[in-house]
């Protein structure tokens, strides 16, 4: 009998955290209500919330909690206000501790550009109408994770070092996860380094290449870094898949999230080797509009639809889900972030969030 009950450790963080957090579980409640599944949430500190609370970014509590759950769902983390503490315990450490605890290694960045939204985008409609790519980023491994690391004294200088480090079965893990994305989608991967300046990055192409053979109906291409970053602002639909590592993937995907109109509408997805994933909107936590009602929810939502499909193999909710986003914005539905000149309409968080549910529970026939 296949499992229609499950555990989700919801972690609110900081910022708007919370605010789009509240609504994603309102989505999960409406699917518990109405379908013959049941969601059951259950709340932690992390991030800077927990420092305040429990000393630390990602508590002994938090991490018991989160062990007992299917999957696990981020607000956000950080701010101002924790910048000047013990750099080990900033609301970030956690976000690093969490992904090594659970070995989240892939990160699956989605931007697609929803028809409605075209002329949200800073790009010219005729550059991102019709956009969808997949950014698949390494995230355990590179300049993030490498060791030795820190500040030292030379003379009257601080000096500040990072290690860039990839093995190749880290390189071949991650490429394995893209090259099985891509087959699901246009059969196309673009593999991006920094191969003519840096050793990691000839190891990083040479593994890539080498699994490529293993996928023969996937067209393989390279780019460097930032060639990749003005091709993705110059003609950006000539990506399907992007895969990369942990550093170049953070700054692309968020270069991505700008082509769909607002950081606020990007989901994200990261899972180890056994399809457990940490699910959170790709945007910060935003400190200046929280507990404003301003902030947008849509990213927070998508990102639940990731987690059905992704770790829970719900895939028919999860495309219900995406469906009432599509559904709400083409409603004219609009948060400050995604409304243009339309700002006489401009929606709240949790009008937001009431419309995407009205829309659901009308996909689901209730």
């Amino acid at each position: 009998m296949s499992k229609t009950e499950f555990q989700i450790a919801l972690l609110p963080g900081d910022g708007i955290g919370p605010e789009v957090v509240a609504q994603a579980k309102r989505v999960l409640d409406c699917l518990s209500q109405k379908t013959k599944y049941n969601f059951i949430c259950e709340q932690y500190p992390f991030g800077g919330a927990a420092v305040d609370e429990l000393g630390e970014p990602f508590p002994q509590s938090t991490k018991a909690g989160c062990e007992k759950a299917d999957a696990i769902l981020l607000g956000a983390v950080g701010g101002p206000v924790w910048d000047q503490i013990e750099r080990g315990k900033r609301p970030e450490r956690g976000l690093l501790a969490i992904r090594k605890h659970f070995g989240l290694f892939a990160n699956l960045r989605p931007a697609r550009v929803f028809p409605k939204l075209v002329s949200a985008s800073t790009l010219r409609e005729e550059v991102v109408s019709g956009v969808d790519l997949l950014v698949v980023r390494e995230l355990t491994g590179g300049i993030y994770f490498g060791e030795p690391r820190g500040l030292d004294k030379v003379g009257d200088e601080t000096l500040g070092f990072n290690t860039l480090r990839y093995s190749e079965s880290e390189i071949r893990r991650i490429a394995h996860v893209a090259f099985q994305a891509a087959q699901k989608r246009r059969k196309q991967l673009t593999s991006v380094d920094k191969a003519n300046v840096l050793e990691s990055s000839e190891l990083w192409r040479s593994v890539v290449i080498s699994t490529s053979k293993k996928y023969p109906d996937v067209k393989l291409d390279h780019l460097y870094v930032d060639n990749a970053a003005m091709q993705l602002i110059k003609d950006p639909k000539q990506f399907d898949v992007i895969l990369t590592g942990n550093l170049f993937g953070d700054i692309l995907s968020d270069a991505a999230a700008m082509l769909t109109g607002s950081i606020g509408m990007l989901p994200s997805a990261s899972l180890n080797e056994k399809s457990f994933g940490l699910y959170e909107p790709v945007h910060g936590s935003a400190p200046d509009i929280a507990g404003q009602g301003k902030a947008n929810p849509l990213a927070t939502i998508l990102s639940v639809a990731m987690m059905l499909i992704h770790s829970f193999d719900l895939i028919d909710l999860g495309r219900a889900i995406e469906k009432a986003v599509e559904n709400v914005l083409e409603a004219g539905v609009r948060t400050g972030d995604i409304a243009g000149s339309a700002q006489s309409k401009i929606a709240s968080t949790e009008e937001m969030g009431d419309a995407v549910v009205r829309e659901l529970e009308k996909i689901l026939g209730v």
